[in-house]
């Protein structure tokens, strides 16, 4: 008996090209796995690159901060510094326009310490008040203090007047008004620096 059967040559011929080609399939498709699994391992390298540096800009945040913060604290000690050189200086201004009016004092106790007698030394002292008085004034107005005027007969004004106890106005028109001044009222460059202290009548 024959066993060599031309069919079942060409049959097992078919098989053998049908599992060569499969294997050639699958080969192509492992390559091409690699290739796309190292396609994607470069564009993650490359993502990776082109990733910001955060700690870089931290750190550039961070100086900044701290120049910031140096110059408010520089600005903050000069102002400071500026502030208190103008108080002192104003004090200085002051204390200058007072020198004369102290010297003024001085020789007026030196004259009326050479009067002969009590009499020359009460006029003297009478003459040397009025004129340190008005020198005194002189110097205050010179630096910005002015006197208010005379509250008698106005209705109260809590803006500038302080009253410090009421009595029986002397008429009727005195009634809620200003009848008597006990302290005068000041002001500093049009500024209150003293109440007027007044009584009213009720």
């Amino acid at each position: 008996m024959n066993t060599n059967n031309p069919e079942n040559e060409t049959t097992n011929k078919q098989t053998e090209e049908n599992l060569n080609t499969e294997a050639q399939t699958e080969s192509t498709s492992d390559t091409s796995a690699e290739t796309n699994e190292e396609t994607t391992a470069k564009t993650d390298n490359g993502t990776e690159e082109a990733t910001p540096d955060y700690h870089a800009e931290l750190l550039e945040l961070k100086d900044k901060h701290l120049r910031l913060y140096s110059e408010f604290e520089n600005f903050r000690r000069r102002t400071a510094k500026e502030k208190i050189e103008h108080t002192q200086l104003a004090n200085k201004n002051m204390m200058a326009a007072l020198i004369p009016v102290l010297d003024d004092f001085q020789r007026a106790e030196t004259s009326i310490d050479q009067a002969e007698d009590e009499d020359k030394k009460a006029d003297i002292a009478l003459d040397a008040i009025g004129i340190l008085q008005k020198r005194f004034r002189t110097v205050l107005e010179q630096q910005g203090l002015k006197e208010m005027e005379s509250p008698i007969g106005q209705p109260l004004d809590t803006d500038i007047h302080e009253a410090i106890t009421t009595t029986p106005a002397p008429s009727e028109e005195f009634k809620g008004k200003i009848v008597d001044q006990v302290e005068k009222g000041y002001y500093l460059n049009d500024k209150v620096v003293r109440f007027a202290k007044v009584v009213v009548g009720s």
